[in-house]
């Protein structure tokens, strides 16, 4: 049994006063509680596919994905489910556990729902668990996607409630959570996280993590992402934020939502080896594999798997149970990319 509980009511001090600890300290600190709860040298592997691209009413400052911005990005209509299904296998031979689906949608409409649904059938069908992140959902929608057998759902809450309003404006953070409260309801996963290097300071970050660490149950997958600067977007030209606080930031959460599987996302094309390997040591066990996160360059499988042979690292497997497919560790072990908002 682990010493270390699981709370709901961190205070926005203690999670600063985690940030501020030595950086050392900091990682020696999280380390071991990621070791506590999970297999050290095991990380989960997910491969996103963009099953609907660009076209989003929204007005997310960071996403490639908004109709509203010039970023080069075409709207293109929803796939086929063969098609997806082809992208699942092959992600499947290249070593991918889970496959995640993102559409971007603001809210789908129930017919759109049905063919995901299809395509959530289908891909479940091939031993793999399944995410999806199409944005907003009706309760009675995410019971559907449920029935398919959906196991994960993806809805970031993005950034840190006081700095939400800067960041998006065509929908609220009480949104967001309302569809989170949808999809537990509905006895799906939660993949919910957020993204840093948006112009916060680290007291907002601090903000993100408490938001999520307070929700009624942490995140099964905590996604932290690093903005990808993709010109044409208001946030294009944001001063980069530094890679060793991007690590304090994947310590913090670790020490936070112990038993979550935190994810590095998007932005790791742009981390070089060195940082990922203090990411993995400071607790983050997942990550998306493959050369593309919906939009944005993502590194090459075989060069991740080159770097988890060289940190002794081994993805982890999963198997099934009671007609249930999950990680093999912990069962509390969460788009996906910058995902559609």
């Amino acid at each position: 049994m682990s010493s270390t509980s699981i709370r709901h009511d961190w205070q926005r001090e203690e999670i600063s006063a985690l940030f501020d600890i030595p950086f050392n300290q900091l990682l020696a600190r999280a380390h071991a509680v990621h070791a506590q709860y999970h297999d050290p040298d095991a990380v989960q592997v997910s491969t996103l596919l963009s099953i609907k691209t660009g076209g989003c009413p929204e007005d997310c400052a960071y996403c490639p994905q908004a109709q509203r911005y010039q970023t080069g990005v075409q709207a293109e209509k929803l796939m086929s489910t063969e098609a997806v299904l082809a992208q699942a296998r092959a992600a499947r031979a290249a070593g991918a556990s889970r496959f995640c689906m993102g559409a971007a949608w603001r809210n789908p409409k129930d017919r759109d729902v049905e063919k995901v649904a299809e395509m959530i059938s289908a891909v479940r069908g091939l031993g793999m668990e399944t995410c999806a992140t199409l944005g907003m959902l009706s309760s009675s929608q995410a019971q559907t996607l449920k029935s398919a057998g959906l196991d994960y759902y993806n809805h970031n809450l993005d950034t840190a409630p006081e700095h939400y309003d800067q960041i998006i404006s065509t929908r609220s953070i009480d949104d967001r959570l309302q569809t989170l409260d949808h999809v537990r309801e509905a006895g799906l996963k939660t993949c919910c996280g957020g993204i840093v290097g948006l112009g916060e300071t680290r007291e907002q970050r601090a903000g993100l993590l408490q938001a999520l660490a307070n929700l009624p149950q942490h995140p099964d997958s905590v996604p932290i992402n690093q903005l990808v600067q993709v010109p044409g977007t208001p946030l294009h030209g944001t001063e980069a934020l530094d890679p060793f606080e991007f690590v304090r930031t994947i310590a913090v959460a670790r020490l936070l939502m112990p038993a979550s599987m935190v994810r590095l996302s998007a932005g790791r094309e742009q981390m070089n080896e060195g940082i990922q390997a203090l990411c993995f040591f400071a607790g983050a066990n997942s990550i998306f594999y493959g050369d593309k996160l919906l939009t944005t360059g993502n590194p090459q499988a075989a060069a991740d798997r080159a770097l988890f042979r060289r940190l002794d690292l081994h993805p982890l497997e999963i198997q099934e149970v009671s007609e249930t497919v999950h990680a093999s560790i912990l069962e509390t072990a969460q788009a996906c990319e910058h995902p559609p908002a």
